[in-house]
């Protein structure tokens, strides 16, 4: 057998000329190619390992990139960027100015579709087969390729219910690995492990119901059966459906036993699969364990209070209150709308509802949040993890929106921690009672403090604090950034910078904004969302409002454009959110 011949595969043109009884040793150079990069750039392992003879077997039998195809999640897709022309680049994978972690159509024909996001696949695919009717177009193929989380999901069961009464050239791929980041849930996922075990279930088959073509479940990891039922496939009219059965993280051990650590694991040894240890001198936490810590003491004392995430239990960190009071803790599977609309039945009967959820991930769940929440005025608390930048996910991950499309809600507080005790006193008032949807925000990482775990104070809703007094520039800074500020001022002229931790976009400390506009003709705001109608926009209003004439009002934030992925100091820097830019910044005031 022919080595390296991966070596020699730099599009799917050049896969199709191998004969089929050489495609096992691609899937094996293929999958080693993967976990050799990850292992010291890091990314997403387990979903590609799984995926590797799928994604041989669909380039190999469709011409791709004139027949389409999508990948969903995203993450799946780094054996299909290998594939197709990015082989030499790969090692730039999620790297500042470096191929994207998730398709993108910017970055190459072959990405027929950007899926950072979950369960937009079916939608999108049958929009391309639609469109290829309509220009006359009836030879090419659509193919979306989705998993048993992401199809769980209801915009996924949406795109189902259009797609089984149309004559689409469809075909949807189930990869059906029982795992989204973490385990799957809900009855859909037992139905599938239903159908693997051989149950009687076929007679009730939902896809059948829906009017797709049904066919397996059959084994993901053999090349020659993907490939023979692709072709069987391929000349059959009208939507098909495929479920195909593998193993997250297949050909790596430890990815295989521990699925959800070597998800994204980091660096790691390719040749044992042990990871490599990050620094092990004691740290300040991250945010996301101070949540989930606090919410079990806190639950534990309150019988009211319940958790909810949509499909993130490990990245939240409501995992621990899963494991500890798994009876008042809920993880509704890649569902965002439904657990913010569960949350709010949930508090019209008394109960306090903490529902945790990525600031991105929000934004799937808008209308909820507006209709079935902030309008009946329901005393929802939002959870609003992963706020600002994020870092190698990129654009689709950045959570930099939330403040400027919650701030315009009428009847919801918004409110951005310092620190890991404002966190933490926060949901300690929210659960004191309050009768108004609250927005907590906080950012991906650690905090600041490593005794964190101090006596509960209450938080005074609206009121912001002065960290240091100054006398000739006013900084305003919303959530965790006001921790750049104080770093900056050590190295400043002293008295020159007053710093404002304001704690609430809205209500904003009008009080307080007062004595600062009487003082101070410089302001500045700072923020790690976005400018354009964030929090620098709301101390515009208030100065506009209030008829404070010849103020200077600078605002820092994210520009209005995505950023890219990169490293999070990296991107700062060039978002001039640094701290060193930021005192560059301040000495030219």
């Amino acid at each position: 057998m022919k080595p390296n011949l991966l070596n020699h595969i730099n599009n799917p043109e050049d896969l199709r000329t191998l004969n089929r009884n050489q495609l096992p040793q691609v899937a094996k150079e293929l999958r080693n190619f993967i976990i050799d990069v990850v292992a010291t750039k890091e990314g997403h392992l387990g979903a590609s390992l799984g995926v590797v003879e799928l994604t041989i077997a669909l380039h190999y039998v469709f011409n791709t990139p004139e027949d389409l195809l999508i990948w969903d999640v995203g993450h799946q897709a780094y054996g299909h960027k290998i594939l197709t022309e990015r082989r030499e680049q790969f090692y730039t994978n999620r790297q500042l100015g470096g191929i994207a972690g998730f398709p993108n159509r910017k970055e190459s024909v072959y990405d027929a579709f950007g899926t950072g996001h979950s369960s937009t696949s079916i939608s999108a695919a049958l929009g391309m087969a639609i469109a290829s009717k309509l220009k006359g177009d009836f030879k090419k193929q659509h193919i979306a390729v989705i998993g048993d989380a992401s199809i769980a999901s209801g915009m996924a069961f949406e795109g189902l219910n259009h797609a089984g009464v149309t004559d689409a050239n469809l075909l949807i791929i189930l990869n059906d690995n029982a795992m989204g980041i973490d385990p799957s849930v809900g009855a859909l996922k037992n139905y599938f492990t239903n159908v693997k075990a051989g149950k009687k279930v076929r007679k009730n088959n939902i896809i059948e119901a829906l009017n797709f073509n049904y066919s397996g479940p059959i084994d993901g990891h053999n090349i020659d059966a993907i490939i023979k039922e692709l072709e069987r496939l391929k000349t059959i009219k009208g939507p098909k459906f495929l479920h195909i059965i593998t193993t997250k993280g297949k050909g790596l051990e430890q990815a295989e036993q521990d699925q959800v650590t070597y998800h994204a694991p980091g660096k790691f040894n390719k040749v044992t699969g042990e990871l490599i240890s990050k620094n092990n001198t004691l740290q300040p936490p991250k945010f996301q364990d101070v949540f989930g810590e606090t919410i079990v003491e806190l639950a534990k004392k309150n019988i009211k209070i319940v958790g909810i995430t949509p499909a993130m239990p490990t990245g939240s960190s409501l995992k621990i209150m899963l494991d500890v009071l798994p009876e008042r803790a809920f993880d509704v599977g890649i569902a965002e709308q439904h657990a913010v609309t569960l949350a709010a039945g949930m508090a019209t009967q008394g109960l306090i509802p903490f529902c945790t959820i990525y600031s991105t991930f929000l934004q799937r769940a808008y209308d909820q949040i507006i209709h079935d929440v902030a309008l009946q005025n329901l005393p929802v608390i939002f959870c609003i993890d992963r706020a600002g930048i994020v870092g190698e996910d990129g654009a689709t991950h950045h959570g930099v929106f939330d403040i400027a499309y919650l701030r315009c809600i009428p009847n919801v507080v918004i409110f951005a921690p310092l620190n890991e005790l404002e966190l933490r006193n926060m949901m300690y008032t929210a659960q004191l009672g309050i009768n108004f949807p609250l927005a907590i925000r906080y950012p991906r990482g650690r905090g600041t403090i490593i005794d964190w775990k101090q006596p509960f104070l209450t938080v005074e809703i609206g009121k912001g604090e002065c960290i240091s007094e100054g006398n000739e520039i006013a900084v305003l800074s919303i959530g965790t950034i006001g921790n750049t500020i104080m770093e900056v001022q050590k190295e400043l002229p002293l008295h020159k910078i007053a710093h404002y931790n304001m704690r609430f976009v809205k209500p904003l400390d009008s009080l307080l904004l007062h004595k600062i506009f009487q003082k101070f003709n410089t302001i500045i705001t700072i923020e790690d969302g976005t400018i354009k109608g964030g929090f620098g926009s709301a101390i515009l209003e208030f100065s506009q409002q209030q008829n404070y004439i010849n103020k200077t009002i600078k605002q820092l934030g994210i520009p209005d454009n995505f950023v890219e992925h990169g490293k999070v100091d990296v991107l700062f820097d060039n978002l001039h959110l640094s701290k060193e830019k930021i005192k560059e910044f301040l000495l030219k005031l």
